[in-house]
């Protein structure tokens, strides 16, 4: 069991970064298309400053990538499997929440309604 100790850690380190709810509401801003820093701000009703702390932590654990357009940074998903399960998890917690009210179409984006 020892050599998949670097392993359990490794998938402990990834899953951490779904433990923030700030950090989730950063990537439903833009879990379908590139954004720019501005936009994820407007979007998320967040400080730049905590937007900005948030994006840094997931380009730094490379599910982010980012390019820059003049003064302009924009962000996209770069690693589908955190949206992969993003959208297990937030579907099945959504569920659990309430089985009888419907899911908000925002919610639906963010779970992937496109199965």
């Amino acid at each position: 069991m020892r050599e998949m100790d670097d392993v359990f850690e490794s998938v402990a380190d990834y899953m951490k970064l779904l433990a923030v709810p700030t950090r989730l509401k950063v990537l439903h801003c833009i879990c379908d298309k590139e954004k720019s820093v501005g936009e994820i701000v407007d979007e998320c009703g967040l400080t730049q400053t905590n937007v900005s702390r948030q994006l840094r932590t997931l380009y730094s654990a490379g599910v982010l990538s980012r390019r820059q357009e003049g003064n302009l940074v924009y962000y996209q998903l770069s690693d589908p499997t955190l949206l992969d399960l993003c959208h297990a998890v937030c579907g099945r917690i959504a569920s659990r929440i309430d089985e009888r009210r419907p899911l908000k179409k925002s919610l639906l984006k963010f779970m992937g309604s496109q199965r």
